[in-house]
């Protein structure tokens, strides 16, 4: 593991050979002596009466006494906005100018499913898929060797409440504290891990009040405000960067929609619960405020953009409605007017019998 992990062989009175870790880190430096954790060949500093326990730092106490999860109180929701999109403390205002919010992120490529949508490079976006794991334990791994390259890049690891309570998030922590990795996990609590409610997969506080548990710094963010979430992300890279460890976002929100479109999410929740969400607390209703209130929007430019948008993405089930299937062989495989068969599913589809449920799939898509 190179430098950081090199012993060495020091002669102690009496004769006594014991190894050490040089250089010695200094007192208040993450792994020094004020950690609770004494490195390798330093005497104790006295024999008076305190734990001197390298697993924890700690004081004794003198009465039986169990902690109680509910002594502490929740991680508070750190946010910019109102709902109404009015910014709460202008010291915490971004500044953004009005090109900001307006721009695209970037264009983006497909890939086929399992995995989704990613952009191009060279943005250094992997594409996520359905099918794979917690993408904790690889991400601390490109973060390791991030910090190895001692460059000014860091990793940004995003995955949901339902993801978190794998034990493959347990362990990227972990790793990221231990190894020091400059990684940012980002972690969007939607309050459903597909029909699994958070009250059926955690009895804690969220997922931010994991953080300090495995010596992570850790914040709570309104997931509905763009401008806390922007301010929090931001400020974690720039110290994940400067200080060379992890740090932990939780992001509270609410998902809207069903998880996909085999879901029905009607069948463990109330419309009622989803209208409120919808009404009440949409972060892109919050972001229209804010921009309405500095004059950089108005219903003029939101109905052509409405109107734009349905040109670009009205196209592309057209080719397949009331047609019969055409295939066109192509290096990748067969196609269905331009659509590969591997995005759209099974080839079995490809048949008289199931074309209408592919035509109906492509009107979906």
């Amino acid at each position: 593991l190179g430098e950081s992990c090199r012993t060495e062989l020091v002669w102690k009175p009496g004769g006594r050979c014991q190894r050490q870790r040089p250089p010695l880190p200094e007192p208040g430096v993450r792994g020094g002596a004020e950690s609770g954790h004494l490195p390798f060949g330093q005497e104790f500093p006295s024999l008076e009466e305190k734990p001197q326990f390298p697993g924890a730092s700690a004081d004794f106490v003198y009465k039986l006494e169990f902690i109680q999860p509910d002594l502490i109180s929740g991680i508070p929701i750190y946010r910019v906005m109102d709902r109404q999109g009015q910014i709460l403390d202008p010291s915490q205002d971004p500044q953004v100018r009005c090109e900001r919010p307006l721009s695209p992120i970037g264009e983006s490529r497909d890939i086929p499913l399992p995995p989704h949508f990613a952009p191009v490079l060279p943005l250094a976006v992997p594409a996520q898929g359905s099918s794979r794991p917690c993408p904790c334990p690889p991400a601390v791994g490109a973060a390791y060797a991030i910090k190895r390259e001692n460059t000014d890049r860091v990793v940004i690891c995003y995955f949901g409440e339902g993801a978190a309570s794998e034990g493959d998030a347990h362990a990227g922590f972990n790793f990221a504290a231990t190894l020091e990795c400059p990684i940012l996990f980002f972690c969007r609590n939607n309050g459903y891990a597909i029909s699994t409610p958070t009250s059926e997969q955690y009895r804690g506080d969220g997922i931010a009040a994991r953080g300090p548990g495995y010596g992570i710094l850790s914040i709570r963010v309104d997931g509905n405000d763009v401008f806390a979430v922007y301010n929090a992300t931001k400020e974690a890279r720039r110290r994940a960067v400067a200080e060379n460890q992890p740090f932990l976002i939780e992001a509270m929100t609410y998902r809207i929609g069903h998880h996909s479109t085999s879901d029905d999410s009607s069948a463990y929740r109330s419309v009622d619960e989803v209208n409120y969400w919808d009404k009440q607390d949409h972060p892109i209703s919050r972001l229209r405020h804010y921009m309405l209130s500095r004059g950089w929007w108005d219903e003029e430019q939101e109905k052509t953009w409405r109107k734009q948008s349905r040109k670009r993405v009205s196209p592309a089930p057209q080719p397949v409605q009331g047609e019969p299937l055409s295939m066109h062989p192509t290096e990748g495989g067969p196609v269905l007017q331009g659509f590969p068969l591997d995005i759209l599913g099974s080839r079995k589809l490809c048949s008289k019998r199931g074309g209408g449920g592919l035509a109906r799939k492509l009107q979906v898509w």
